[in-house]
């Protein structure tokens, strides 16, 4: 089930959609960690992974009385997406009842998008509103009713899995090495230069002063490293490529490229 809501994830994204996740109280927040963790591991567009939270920012730090039987709250917020047949909106709800939940997965299957659950029952009402149910069905809380505990735990999991596999197959990551994260520190700045040495065999002064030519672009970095290029050069490749570090390394077929080429012209948009 994860499978099938990442490949119907990537042919949205590939086509101009986004990916949306919603939810309310601990689900809710664990959607809005994995939204936000997305733009600075894999450099995308802070509009492409987005979360909605029943009760809006307040519930992110504290419980908001009533917010998750706001119906009409769920489908303002979408409403005001513009939502297309592209988009991929996730409900998580562990009891899989959540009226604010249920009511996003109504609407966005009445505008055509595609609808997936993340939930821990799959017998509830959730279930027959989404295209593709993920049910990771943990049994009972040692506080009973607690389902921060292990069905928090269980949904944090399958959104890492949706989000990462989904990047993975946009090319936002290099093997297993975060090719594209946001050098926003020193301590990222430093890890985004062990990454290059890896990937390309070479060491970390080489790495360094490969990024400063490249403008701390890391995709061009690895291609002058791994090619033995000039950061202009680099450049050129990977423009030739259509922004496909596989296909500007030669790691990856034409073919292969040109699909890909043509993905990205329908997007409108950098897909890796």
């Amino acid at each position: 089930a994860i499978a099938r809501a990442v490949d119907a994830t990537v042919a949205g994204i590939r086509n101009g959609g986004r990916l949306i996740y919603v939810g309310a109280g601990s689900s809710g927040r664990m959607a809005v960690l994995d939204a936000a963790e997305c733009q600075p591991t894999f450099g995308t567009p802070p509009k492409l992974v987005q979360a909605l939270i029943a009760g809006g920012g307040p519930a992110i730090t504290r419980a908001v009385e009533g917010a998750e039987d706001d119906v009409r709250h769920a489908e303002r917020e979408l409403n005001t997406r513009e939502l297309t047949r592209n988009d991929v909106v996730v409900g998580v709800t562990a009891s899989g009842t959540t009226p604010y939940v249920l009511a996003a997965l109504r609407f966005a299957r009445g505008r055509g998008a595609t609808t997936v659950a993340i939930t821990s029952n799959r017998k509830m009402p959730v279930a027959r509103l989404a295209k593709i149910v993920i049910a990771a069905e943990v049994g009972p809380e040692v506080l009973t009713g607690s389902t921060r505990m292990k069905a928090g735990t269980a949904q944090k999991m399958v959104l890492n899995m949706l989000s990462t596999a989904t990047m993975a197959r946009l090319g936002h990551v290099y093997e297993n090495l975060m090719i594209d994260v946001v050098q926003t520190n020193e301590k990222v700045a430093k890890r985004a230069l062990r990454i290059l040495a890896e990937a390309s065999g070479r060491n970390v002064s080489a790495a360094e002063h490969a990024l400063r030519a490249a403008g701390h672009n890391m995709r061009v970095a690895l291609v002058m490293l791994k090619l033995g290029v000039a950061a202009k050069e680099a450049r050129k490749r990977m423009k030739a490529a259509g922004d496909n570090l596989r296909v500007a390394l030669g790691e990856m077929s034409e073919v292969a490229g040109d699909r890909w080429r043509v993905a990205k012209k329908k997007r409108g948009m950098k897909i890796g």
